[in-house]
């Protein structure tokens, strides 16, 4: 048995609350996620029970007896560090990263900021506040350009864009969602995604989409979304990649796991995009794709996922 493996009676993980749903833009993903999980840890023999986070949450915390919590929360409220601050405060466990690394890699922009001071490779890029700031952006960066919310996931409300009156409009759409965008350099090319898990990089998963990026709809809805295991690669390419994406996270503080997602230009370098550090787990999502790839099932998946538990005793 490898050591992504969990090898802890499931029992012996005590009353876990599943927590998922939230009021985040993900709120649909976040659901399907946390029905996902809390089915596989029932059928493994965990004593698990969800809880869709409302405003009753400290109530619902104070009153259920809760040994452990997986977070499947997608976006701000439960992926950003306040969620991870409140389990702290309330000496709860808990799955994935702790509080400063779930906060920074929320932040798309602090996060570029930290792996160019670091040397790590990642697009050139601009925040975006007024017309002003996209004029400006336009004339350092050119066309094409990625325009996306600083603070969201899923690709929600992300745009690609070809001139100065396409940046504006997409600059305003993007601020629906939040008060911080981000525009970077658009890089042409294939696209990877990387899950960490236990320390270790899975196999790296190559996407396909018809789309004109991998967006909302290609990752969760569309039937033509293409997802390559092996990736694609070849053998020296694919450890570079590896390498990469567990500097990226080691850079950003990720325990436990989370997903990095890489693009690749005409030339063959590798440039990080983001860190997912409380990934997608519907029918559609990558990080189980790439456990099934090795070796492991949704359910052992999950119990791997819940054995690294923060503040756990292992």
């Amino acid at each position: 048995m490898s050591a992504l493996h969990s090898t802890r009676d499931p029992q012996a993980f005590g009353r876990v609350a599943v927590l998922f749903g939230g009021k985040s833009a993900e709120r649909e993903v976040s659901l399907k996620s946390g029905a996902a999980v809390l089915q596989a840890l029932q059928a493994a023999g965990v004593d698990a029970f969800g809880i869709d986070v409302g405003d009753d949450l400290l109530q619902r915390l104070d009153r259920e007896r809760i040994d452990r919590a997986f977070i499947v929360l997608h976006g701000r409220g439960g992926e950003d560090g306040s969620m991870q601050g409140l389990l702290e405060c309330a000496g709860i466990p808990y799955t994935g990263s702790g509080i400063l690394a779930s906060a920074l890699a929320m932040d798309k922009l602090r996060t570029k900021q930290v792996w160019q001071s670091l040397g790590l490779p990642t697009p050139r890029h601009a925040a975006l506040a007024s017309v002003e700031d996209c004029h400006a952006a336009a004339v350092e960066l050119g066309f094409p350009l990625m325009v996306k919310p600083a603070h969201e996931g899923s690709s929600i409300g992300m745009a690609k864009v070809d001139d100065v009156e396409a940046l504006i409009a997409a600059w305003r759409e993007a601020s629906r969602f939040d008060s911080q965008v981000l525009v970077e350099q658009w890089i042409q090319g294939p696209e990877f995604t990387i899950a960490v898990l236990r320390g270790e990089v899975l196999p790296p998963i190559g996407l396909g989409t018809p789309h004109s990026f991998y967006d909302y709809d290609a990752k969760y809805l569309a039937s033509d979304t293409q997802y390559r295991i092996p990736c694609g690669l070849d053998p020296v390419r694919e450890q570079q990649l590896k390498d990469l994406s567990a500097r990226a996270c080691e850079a950003v503080g990720v325990r436990g796991w989370a997903r990095v997602d890489v693009m690749q230009d005409a030339n063959g370098d590798f440039w990080l995009l983001e860190v997912n550090t409380v990934p997608g787990m519907t029918d559609h999502s990558l990080v189980p794709m790439a456990a099934r790839a090795a070796g492991l099932d949704f359910q052992q998946l999950v119990l791997s996922i819940l054995d690294d538990s923060v503040g756990a005793e292992n």
